[in-house]
């Protein structure tokens, strides 16, 4: 759904003023105008990750991992030139966008590397494309100095050499003019000088007609002429024209370097936007950092709860003049939809207001917010705002008529997704018809499910808040006895305005003050005295429930270390559970072996025993086998697993030839035992001091107690609940 917040909105909420204090962190010209144009995200999943870019960054501050430098020149005039058919940089501009270029390639090799650590940053360059093309065929032709490299081309690498070899020559045939002039002492004391970029001889003006040369000049006496020997003239002459050569060549080179890179213009705009977008996310980082600010929960459940919540503005300023600033801790849910906040001017109200419409626009801005760890807001489409006088002289309306025309764009928008917040609801006009008129909007926002604060005196809407159900009062504490504002929120009750208390400390003489209480009904004064008695006594309360929250904090952690150590305590029994379980199955075993060996001492039947003998070992292989299921095994050891598993089953087979007779008759008694058994088992009435067991174990314990379908069992040293369904009678209880 599209987003709804208007430019008014942000004014109210003094947003421009966050994005000014953002854009100070800003390391360029370009991130600094991004920032100044921020707006709230139209999309969620576009919000959701602009926040998770600024929290990363915000998290390599804390980190070894540190993000690397990202400052950048502004290349977009260079862009718009190489897009022209046939044009050419400066040598400076393409080494600007070569060092762009190499910025980029250097933050994508980090993020690449550090994936793990900012995966929404990494994601964030795997948009743009990774070469090298640009920045070598830059540094191919352009050297670090700025310069067009003497090898950038066969031909200016001629001409320079050219160039040189004539500037030897002028050099070497001035310098013998000056030698011969000097002997012939037609110089001033200066001897030489620079015209035009070109060497001269000083000549005194009485010798002027005896050294040859094009005279280019004169000193201001006139004392003094400058003349260029005529050795040099003919190499200065050559010199120009290579000088122009080289000039055309360079631009010749230049041209077919932009030539080259201009199919990467699109990639180059895409850096500089890259870099744009990283210095704001890292200006919007830096900024959460000076202001403690973080990333809340932010859930898909409507509701806002925003826990020691600071305004960050407001925070800032009192910082810069060493004053503390007093958090505050609001929640709207379903069932506080919406909260009417009284109490005295200059308690604090506004403020209160402006702080959770600001973190709300910051967040769905992009920009992380000054609020506890534990704070969690879900993201409203629409957020509706009515702070300050707004009247309007250009075009003739008053408060009140304002505010009239704002409820009519309120009672429009409003829906079950918005946030509205509104100061001073309901002043402007006459108190009682300005104050029913306000209830009535506040019953259309109430209906239409919205959410929202509202700050107010008008005791008919406290008293319709305390009427509706998702409706709260709240009020800014005020000490009565020092008279001062305490600037703390309170959730849960009207607030007196403390008019004449104000007025009495801001120096108003108490006779008049007296007679201003006579001319108020006596009814307003009561209910306005009773409310201000009931705010001190929720004062006392409130500190007697924060003592009791201590007690209980310390209870707490009482409580949970006793659970930590019966959780011990449980692993322990289980692990004794376990122990004696293997010793009687191990008592078990070795019963059962001894009453084999009796037998077999009674019979001497060595085919009886060992018949007996493996089918025991063979049922106590299943039992083993359901327990623990066999581990893959190796092609060898598979088989030579067949080999054993063949000669055990040709003495199976052998000793099943033999019993099989017996076998038979054995099994007909024992479905006989089995169904006499099944009978009394489903017959008998267990009762408490049986001795039972387990199905499929070999502890016998005494049940205790019967609940139900349910028994308690007494092994001695510990009690287990089982269904009567899983145990069987050992010995029934003694009468």
């Amino acid at each position: 759904m599209k987003k709804n917040i208007s430019e008014k909105t942000l004014q109210d909420l003094e947003f421009t003023k966050v994005l000014e204090q953002v854009g100070d962190f800003c390391i360029s010209e370009l991130g600094k105008e991004s920032v100044f144009k921020i707006l709230p995200f139209q999309n969620t999943q576009k919000l959701f990750f602009e926040l998770n870019l600024v929290s990363e960054y915000l998290a390599s501050f804390e980190n070894e991992n540190r993000i690397p430098n990202h400052g950048f020149d502004n290349i977009n005039a260079s862009i718009k030139r190489l897009n022209i058919e046939n044009s050419y940089l400066e040598p400076e501009a393409f080494l600007k966008i070569a060092t762009t270029s190499e910025t980029v390639n250097e933050l994508k090799k980090f993020l690449k590397k550090f994936a793990d650590y900012y995966p929404t940053l990494f994601e964030l360059s795997e948009t743009i494309e990774y070469t090298t093309i640009v920045v070598n065929a830059i540094q191919k032709i352009i050297t670090s100095y700025g310069e067009v490299a003497d090898n950038a081309s066969p031909t200016l690498k001629q001409i320079r050499r050219s160039i040189n070899n004539i500037r030897g020559k002028i050099s070497e045939s001035f310098s013998r003019a000056l030698s011969s002039n000097i002997a012939s002492g037609y110089l001033d004391d200066i001897k030489e000088t620079i015209i035009d970029n070109q060497r001269v001889l000083a000549v005194l003006a009485m010798h002027r007609r005896k050294v040859k040369g094009s005279l280019l000049g004169s000193s201001k006496s006139g004392n003094i002429v400058y003349i260029a020997p005529q050795t040099t003239l003919a190499y200065s002459r050559e010199l120009q024209n290579l000088i122009y050569e080289e000039k055309q060549e360079v631009i010749k080179v230049l041209r077919s370097l932009a030539e080259e890179i201009r199919p990467y213009t699109p990639l180059l705009e895409q850096y500089v936007h890259f870099l744009i977008h990283l210095d704001t996310i890292a200006a919007k980082a830096k900024y959460a950092r000076e202001i403690n600010a973080l990333l809340p929960n932010i859930t898909t459940r409507k509701k806002i709860y925003y826990r020691d919540a600071f305004h960050p503005i407001l925070w800032r300023k009192n910082k810069e003049q060493g004053i503390h600033t007093i958090s505050q801790t609001i929640e709207l849910n379903e069932k506080q939809q919406i909260i009417v906040i009284s109490g005295p001017n200059a308690g604090g109200k506004s403020i209160t207001l402006k702080t959770i419409g600001l973190l709300q626009v910051m967040l769905q801005s992009g920009l992380l917010i000054p609020v506890h760890e534990r704070s969690e807001t879900s993201i409203f489409d629409t957020i509706l705002t009515d702070i300050g006088d707004n009247q309007s002289i250009e075009n003739q309306l008053s408060t009140y008529s304002y505010r009239l025309k704002n409820m009519r764009y309120f009672l429009r928008k409003c829906n079950n997704n918005t946030l509205f917040l509104i100061d001073e609801f309901g002043t402007g006009s006459d108190p009682e018809l300005g104050g029913a008129l306000a209830e009535i909007f506040l019953e259309e926002f109430y209906q239409k499910k919205s959410f929202g604060i509202i700050t107010t005196h008008y005791a008919n809407l406290k008293v319709l808040a305390n009427e509706l159900d998702n409706v709260t009062n709240a009020n800014m504490q005020f000490n009565e006895r020092t008279l001062e504002p305490m600037y703390k929120l309170f959730v849960g009750q009207a607030g007196s305005s403390f008019t004449f208390e104000v007025a009495q400390k801001n120096g108003i003489p108490y006779s008049l003050i007296n007679r201003a209480k006579k001319r108020v009904e006596s009814e307003k004064v009561r209910l306005d005295r009773t409310i201000s008695k009931l705010q001190k006594e929720r004062n006392r309360l409130q500190k007697t429930s924060d003592n009791l929250e201590k007690q209980q904090s310390k209870g707490q952690e009482h409580i949970e270390s006793l659970q930590e150590k019966e959780l011990k305590i449980r692993e322990k029994l289980e692990g004794f559970q376990e122990l004696y379980d293997n010793n009687q199955r191990m008592l078990g075993l070795g019963r059962k072996l001894n009453e084999l060996l009796n037998k077999y001492f009674q019979t001497n039947n060595k085919k009886e025993l060992s018949a007996n003998f493996f089918k025991w070992v063979a049922a106590e292989k299943t039992k083993h086998t359901k327990k623990n299921p066999p581990k893959k095994q190796t092609k060898t050891e598979k088989a030579k697993e067949k080999e054993i598993a063949a000669k055990q089953k040709e003495a199976i087979q052998k000793v099943e030839k033999e019993v099989l007779k017996k076998v038979v008759k054995v099994r007909a008694e024992k479905k006989e035992e089995a169904k006499k058994i099944a009978k009394e088992k489903a017959a008998y009435v267990f009762k408490v001091g049986d001795r039972v067991r387990l199905e499929d174990g070999n502890a016998v314990g005494t049940i205790d107690k019967i609940e139900k379908k349910n028994a308690f069992i007494n092994y001695g040293m510990f009690t287990t609940k089982t269904s009567i369904e899983k145990i069987e009678l050992v010995e029934k209880k003694k009468s």
